[in-house]
C-alpha cells in the first residue's frame, strides 16, 4: 500500500487491496473514497469487495468513480463531503485521480498555489489545473 499524504486530513493511495483495510484504520483513517470505476479492477478489487472490508473495520466507505472523461461538479462536491468526515484516504490506479477531484473541491477555499504544493507533496503534479483552481 502506497499512502501518499496530500494534507495532514487527505491522502491519495494506487489502488488498495482489501487486506489493507486493518492498516488503513491503524493509520488512523476514518473514511475511505474509491475514485476507481469497477470496470478498472478484476471483481476481488471492486466497490464492494474494499467495502465490505473498510466497514469490517468499522470505517466509512465512499464510492464517487471517476473518470477523466467524466469527473462533474457533483462528483467534486461528493469528494469534499466525505473529505470533511475526518482523516480521509481516496483511491484510484495511481492515486492522481483522487488528487485531482480533492484540489478541484479546495478551489476557493485555499490558494492555488498552496493546493499545487500539496499534491506535490504526494508526488502529484498537478500545476496544468492552475487555471481551474483560482
Amino acid at each position: 500500500m502506497d499512502i501518499r499524504q496530500i494534507t495532514p486530513a487527505y491522502a491519495s493511495a494506487p489502488q488498495i487491496d482489501p487486506a489493507d483495510a486493518g492498516a488503513i484504520k491503524a493509520a488512523g483513517f476514518v473514511t475511505v473514497i474509491c475514485n476507481r470505476p469497477d470496470a478498472e479492477v478484476p471483481p476481488s478489487h471492486q466497490a464492494d469487495a474494499v467495502r465490505a472490508a473498510i466497514e469490517a473495520e468499522g470505517l466509512t466507505f465512499v464510492v464517487n468513480p471517476v473518470t477523466h472523461q467524466g469527473l462533474n461538479a457533483d462528483m467534486v462536491a461528493l469528494q469534499a463531503q466525505a473529505a470533511d468526515s475526518g482523516k480521509t484516504l481516496a483511491y484510484c490506479a495511481s492515486g492522481t485521480r483522487s488528487t485531482i477531484v480533492w484540489a478541484l473541491g479546495q478551489a476557493g477555499k485555499m490558494d492555488p498555489d498552496a493546493i499545487i504544493a500539496a499534491a506535490a507533496t504526494g508526488g502529484y503534479d498537478i500545476s496544468g489545473l492552475r487555471d481551474r483552481l483560482g
